[in-house]
């Protein structure tokens, strides 16, 4: 197993916002992975998506040794995602310059056994194999709704001026349960987490043929970043690649 992550600010954003974790267990062999992108002012979005990040890979840190099941991971997962949720939402009470914030948060967890991919918000995971991609996440945003009702196409969401307009963050309610999917990743396939920073200016295609053409996940993970820098990168830019 081979896993890689890597975080930019971007051309435009002097903050970043996005946050990372990788941890991975030697007695189970089992990787959790989460990606957070936070929102609500630039001091109030790093302190929602830090804070929910850590606290997510501090709960799962304490389990991961018994993770040798997609069944092990799944209470684990939603226990995690509801203790970071309760804290973000508790935290954007305590004053007025935190008020309102919150983060997605997308999260990845392979086992031996199979993978449980788990979202709130519009930071994808996808399933990378050798000739396809398929995003696995189903982004909680307004113009995915809009899609879904035949309102618009997908190519018109691109520029459509709601883009950035998401319906189910974390921490903005006292309970917001994720998105639950399960995989069965195949020995050479990858699962890739990103921020909306990457899937905005990269299109899916291209990240397939960037991970084909490198030789490791860092590569991969370099790759995309730089492709999305040279496209002027307006948000923050997060990917996160696991490979089996």
């Amino acid at each position: 197993m081979e896993f890689w992550g890597i975080t930019d600010s971007g051309k435009i954003r002097k903050d970043n916002q996005d946050i990372y974790k990788v941890i991975h267990s030697a007695q189970s062999d089992a990787v959790v992975m989460v990606v957070c992108d936070g929102m609500g002012g630039a001091r109030a979005g790093n302190v929602a998506s830090t804070l929910a990040a850590e606290l997510f890979i501090e709960y799962m840190s304490e389990h991961i040794d018994n993770f040798f099941t997609q069944s092990d991971t799944i209470e684990p997962l939603k226990r995690a995602i509801s203790i970071a949720n309760m804290a973000v939402f508790e935290k954007s009470y305590s004053g007025e310059e935190f008020a309102g914030m919150g983060t997605t948060l997308v999260a990845a967890i392979s086992t031996s056994a199979g993978e449980i991919i788990a979202n709130i918000g519009d930071s994808r995971a996808y399933h990378i194999a050798s000739k396809k991609i398929v995003q696995l996440t189903r982004d909680h945003s307004v113009v995915e709704d809009l899609i879904e009702r035949g309102e618009i196409t997908r190519e018109e969401a691109v520029n459509h001026p709601k883009r950035n307009l998401i319906t189910r963050a974390l921490g903005t309610t006292h309970q917001d349960p994720p998105d639950i999917f399960e995989l069965n990743l195949k020995s050479g396939e990858h699962i890739l987490l990103c921020s909306d920073g990457l899937s905005n200016v990269v299109s899916d295609k291209e990240i397939l043929k960037q991970i084909k053409n490198s030789k490791t996940v860092r590569a991969s993970c370099e790759s995309l970043v730089e492709m999305t820098l040279s496209r002027g990168a307006p948000d923050n830019v997060t990917i996160v690649i696991l490979k089996k």
